[in-house]
């Protein structure tokens, strides 16, 4: 096969791409930046970016999208593919999760996506292509993330780590169960055409995910709760807050039952360590 990785040094990525040499199989890589990997022959960088500033590509036995799904789609719709090549691409729970949200841009970016995935899906089938689509849950690992690895890193910096009340589930996933599930995909027939949701092995209280991220830290941060009505207060005082508080007394779950069985993959439990949180370079 040869297979092109569209976000090849995002946190995904990181796990996917030695997965792949280790399979043996051909690997493209796609970075907007210059970038330098060991000199293995199954994998060649190239520079570029979706929709409209792609470099010349051979033809392809598979395409695996780790980097946001608009782009995927819009390069989709204007390219010749010969080969039809298997598809498998990221989306995100926040396509179901924020649906019905109370801010208008959760909305518009739970539309965004469902639209992406449609858009996909077209393209797709006017290519002949068989293509499956994962929607996770927050993703963490090598400390690339926007949501987990930013909170950890103030954290440490402040020596505080704020505990905000929160009663909603969630289910953060592993960015390399992710990627494991993106091979999966690859080699079950079964998932073409789905859209499937994936989760951590573990449903959690939002203060108990910050509770862990706070335990796994490798300096020592003092405990601050933050109390629900102290919350309701930062999101009326502080409007960009409005959303992300809003959010914690909602479950951000996803149903992985579809995924395990088409895919025979049980992403681990949220466990992280200190390495989740850096960066690497």
């Amino acid at each position: 096969m040869t297979v092109l990785v569209l976000g090849g040094s995002s946190q995904i990525g990181r796990f996917l791409l030695p997965r792949l040499r280790e399979r043996g199989e051909a690997v493209l890589a796609l970075s907007r930046q210059p970038y330098e990997d060991d000199d293995e022959a199954e994998l060649t960088w190239l520079r570029g970016h979706l929709p409209d500033a792609m470099p010349e590509l051979p033809p392809l036995s598979a395409i695996i999208g780790c980097g946001p799904l608009n782009g995927l789609a819009d390069w989709l719709e204007h390219i010749d593919l010969p080969l039809a090549p298997r598809v498998v691409a990221i989306s995100s729970m926040s396509a179901q999760s924020k649906r019905d949200a109370e801010l208008p841009a959760d909305r518009a970016l739970s539309q965004l996506l469902r639209d992406a995935e449609a858009k996909l899906a077209s393209a797709c089938a006017r290519h002949g292509c068989a293509w499956t689509v994962l929607r996770p849950t927050l993703v963490y690992g090598v400390g690339l993330d926007k949501s987990l690895t930013p909170l950890a890193h103030r954290a440490m910096r402040l020596r505080v780590f704020p505990l905000p009340a929160g009663r909603g589930l969630r289910q953060p996933v592993h960015a390399e169960d992710l990627a494991l599930a993106m091979l999966a995909a690859l080699d079950h027939p079964a998932s073409a055409g789905q859209v499937l949701s994936i989760g951590g092995g573990e449903r959690l209280p939002a203060r108990e995910m910050f509770a862990r991220v706070r335990r796994s830290l490798p300096r020592a941060t003092m405990p601050l709760p933050l109390p629900a009505w102290l919350l309701r207060l930062a999101g009326r005082g502080v409007p960009r807050l409005r959303g992300p508080l809003a959010r914690l007394d909602n479950d951000l779950i996803a149903d992985n039952e579809p995924l395990e069985r088409l895919l025979g993959v049980r992403p681990r439990p949220f466990e992280p360590d200190a390495a989740c949180w850096r960066a690497p370079h």
